[in-house]
């Protein structure tokens, strides 16, 4: 295994913007436009500066790179806290029974409601993988070195994660669920609110969208069929998610109706799993599949990759130089 995991830094901005490019569209963290990303980057090795331990409003940003190759072949990334400077709007999935002496009937009717209940919470987002690298082991590195590096810096987020993914879009870039709710109330199509929301946030939503609960019943068939629905692509994305402890409460996204899926930060698996120990030997690695996923650094020096640890502290060499180590150094795993 040659893939490392690493913080990213300012000279990663074409191949983010390249990464962006080839989304499709609908990913709010890696919007295709090169001064936000370069934001992007400048706010993350801010964060990664910051070394008082405490939370704050941070965006940590990390590369996947194939050493073999020297390319970048995926990116992720983690925020401390949402909600701090604007809101974090979503839509909450509520329901309501009314009777009626009268009819002698009972209706019970499903609600959308703007709610801003995960202000305050850690996210996981942002997470994109060349589609020629989409093997079990190099998308498991990705998405879940981020939590080790919220296990390493625990005091650095909140108790509760959440992380969204992208809703159902058709093969023109359609988003159902935007055309039957919020598309009615602008005059712009999903591309275009999609691209403002990743430039400059969504409280233009907030400000214009009715305040009061929606019923879902006057919704398009087309739009109610997808809320909660993740993208085709995103479903490995949602199962691995739910493998972690992550679980789909009634909360989606307001532009694309996309599920939120939210876990407590300390009961995720890895964060639970995670393990840290002194480096003792190194070992030839062995030929069988990684058995723990490991990382080492503080950080603007964290790094991640796949390898073999033993219980006794040792590490295979491939894994010990990819990520800078040798014995005596700490590092944290969790099995792979």
């Amino acid at each position: 295994m040659t893939f490392l995991l690493r913080t990213a830094r300012e000279g990663d901005i074409e191949a983010l913007y390249r990464m962006a490019k080839g989304t499709g569209g609908g990913f709010t963290n890696l919007p295709p436009d090169r001064p936000t990303l370069k934001g992007k980057l400048e706010r993350a090795a801010r964060s990664f500066a910051r070394d008082d331990g405490e939370i704050g409003n941070d965006l940590f940003v990390f590369i996947l790179e194939d050493t073999r190759a020297g390319k970048v072949r995926g990116t992720c990334q983690a925020f401390s806290q949402v909600g701090t400077e604007l809101p974090f709007y979503s839509y909450r999935i509520g329901r309501i029974t009314q009777h009626s002496k009268e009819l002698d009937r009972t209706f019970r009717a499903e609600m959308l409601t703007l709610s801003t209940d995960l202000d305050g919470a850690s996210e996981v987002g942002g997470l994109y993988l060349d589609a020629t690298e989409r093997s079990a082991g190099v998308g498991k590195l990705l998405a879940r070195s981020r939590y080790l590096f919220i296990a390493m810096h625990r005091a650095r987020f909140a108790d509760t994660t959440l992380a969204e993914l992208r809703g159902a879009i058709d093969d023109a870039g359609n988003s159902p669920f935007w055309d039957g709710l919020a598309g009615r109330f602008f005059d712009m199509s999903f591309r275009d609110a999609d691209e403002f929301n990743g430039r400059h946030g969504n409280q233009f939503i907030a400000d214009l969208m009715p305040k009061h609960p929606i019923y879902t019943a006057l919704l398009s068939e087309a739009a109610r069929q997808v809320m909660g629905q993740p993208h085709y692509s995103g479903r490995p994305a949602m199962r691995m998610l739910e493998s972690e402890g992550f679980a789909f409460q009634n909360y989606i996204d307001i532009f694309d109706g996309g599920p939120t899926m939210i876990a407590r930060t300390d009961q995720i698996r890895t964060v639970q799993e995670a393990r840290t120990q002194e480096v003792t030997r190194l070992l030839p690695a062995p030929e069988s599949e990684p058995t723990h996923l490991i990382a080492s650094g503080r950080l603007a020096d964290f790094r991640a990759c796949l390898g073999c640890v033993g219980a006794d502290g040792t590490l295979d060499e491939a894994a010990a130089t990819l990520l800078g180590v040798s014995p005596g150094d700490s590092i944290t795993y969790a099995p792979a």
